[in-house]
């Protein structure tokens, strides 16, 4: 399928999806776009609460990466003060952060997690496949249960470049 993409791609005169060297990585990207597409119907939707969510990752030569991402639309509290539960939880539900190691193997990327604004993460690793286009990294995850909804659900995050 891959090769058959690369060729329409070449085709239709776009830059064809290329194997990741692990310097490639290495810098910070922004994130353009994420779609969820939800495994039992095949829909497809914007995944963090509008076509532009606010996320940014960043890749050391050490090996160390962080990643934080806000949902398009979240509402702003009063005040940190003035805060309610339900206001901390809708927060926690549209936002997500981690830092840890990477790896790079060619078609996909490890992130191992130390730390992490949801400790059912820290301590795992996060393994996205990777396709690199020009200037974009595009992952894709592998089916999880969506933590708004729990619906089954493949993400594809579309990170471009920085600067």
């Amino acid at each position: 399928m891959r090769g058959l993409i690369a060729i329409l791609a070449i085709g239709f005169g776009l830059p064809a999806a290329q194997a990741l060297e692990a310097d490639a990585v290495v810098g910070t990207w922004r994130l353009v776009t994420a779609t969820r597409t939800i495994v039992e119907t095949g829909e497809v939707i914007d995944a963090y609460g509008g076509p532009r969510p606010n996320g940014w990752i960043s890749y050391g030569r050490d090996g160390r990466m962080m990643v934080v991402c806000a949902f398009e639309g979240r509402t702003r509290p009063a005040a940190n003060d003035a805060m309610s539960d339900a206001d901390r939880i809708h927060l926690h539900k549209t936002f997500f952060a981690y830092a840890g190691t990477y790896k790079v193997d060619a078609d996909r990327v490890t992130h191992t997690i130390d730390t992490s604004w949801n400790e059912a993460w820290t301590g795992t690793s996060q393994v996205r496949q990777v396709e690199q286009t020009g200037r974009q990294l595009i992952y894709t995850t592998t089916p999880f249960k969506f933590n708004v909804d729990g619906k089954l659900s493949v993400i594809t995050l579309v990170w471009e470049k920085y600067p």
